[in-house]
């Protein structure tokens, strides 16, 4: 990060492990528009090159990011009206049985034939979502409960989808597909408390200068007689929620096909992959075990490409 730069203000910590997302993907026909995940580590792989780049139609090696996905559900889905200037939930339509595996004890609350009645009151729908992280085995086994945007323009399509997978697990080959670009959604590594050198990259004083190196030389001008917020200081670092854009899906697979892509002895800090994962090209925020949330492209200006994957890289990363 550039010294002073304001593109990422103000510098404080996650409020919560879910990465926030703040808007979705413009889709014309309902289908599901993000998910959860967790950074399993990375890895390098060979494929042809089909870019329009000098070393097109060659092989070239990338730096790729393997992703694993829990089993997810739907348990519910939301209805909102609108109320003056916002749109606020009017309607809860639940699966009983998932929705008291979440620990939901009222599940009382409107049935799927009154929310077709309604529904043309409402001006969205929602899914209610949550995910199991505990067949992954990477010490994590609460569910996390989550809200799924749903594509489409009207809220009676987005109902019809939606009462097809109430109750029903999500893949991410439901939503993905091989060459498309998405969206990683997550939050940075965290690096505790930092001084102004490291964290704006600030030059060191000269040793005559003053009695301290390692700090800013001057707080500001005389006028006005205040400290402004611009002004690099010493704070937490790190731990900041940020967003990966057009990320290229390099490669989709199951629990079943995952020791084709797993290093030998399991990946630094994370293990073997047990369940469905996605090889992505380039690197994504956070250390191993993050949760991340993956979505549809929002600034997609490249259409899906074939890839052709000639190597994976299953090489011990523990210096074996």
């Amino acid at each position: 990060m550039h010294r002073g730069s304001l593109e990422y203000w103000p510098h404080r910590r996650a409020r919560n492990i879910l990465p926030r997302m703040r808007t979705c993907a413009n889709l014309a026909e309902p289908s599901f528009s993000s998910l959860l995940a967790f950074k399993a580590g990375m890895t390098h792989v060979c494929l042809t090159d089909a870019s329009e780049s000098p070393s097109k139609g060659q092989e070239v090696a990338r730096a790729a990011t393997l992703i694993v996905f829990p089993k997810i559900f739907i348990y519910g889905i939301r209805l909102y009206k609108r109320d003056y200037l916002y749109k606020q939930p009017s309607s809860v339509v639940y699966d009983k049985n998932l929705a008291q595996k979440v620990g939901i004890k009222n599940t009382s609350n409107t049935n799927l034939e009154e929310a077709k009645k309604n529904i043309k009151d409402c001006e969205d729908v929602s899914a209610m979502a949550f995910a199991d992280p505990s067949t992954l085995k990477i010490g994590i086994k609460h569910p996390i409960r989550f809200e799924l945007p749903i594509g489409g323009s009207d809220p009676e399509s987005k109902l019809v989808f939606l009462e097809k997978w109430l109750g029903k697990e999500i893949k991410p080959s439901d939503m993905l597909g091989a060459g498309e670009f998405i969206d990683v959604l997550g939050i940075s590594k965290g690096k505790g408390w930092a001084g102004v050198i490291k964290r704006f990259g600030v030059a060191r004083q000269y040793h005559k200068s003053t009695n301290k190196i390692r700090h800013v030389g001057c707080l500001g001008a005389w006028h006005p007689p205040k400290v402004l917020f611009s002004v690099p200081m010493a704070g937490h670092m790190g731990y900041n929620y940020r967003t990966e854009l057009n990320k290229k899906v390099l490669q989709i697979g199951s629990a079943a096909e995952a020791g084709a892509v797993t290093s030998s002895g399991g990946l630094l800090h994370f293990g073997n992959i047990n369940g469905d994962f996605v090889l992505l090209d380039g690197s994504v925020p956070g250390p191993a075990k993050r949760l991340l949330r993956v979505r549809k492209a929002v600034r997609a200006v490249k259409k899906p490409t074939e890839l052709k994957l000639t190597y994976v890289s299953t090489t011990s990363k523990q210096g074996a």
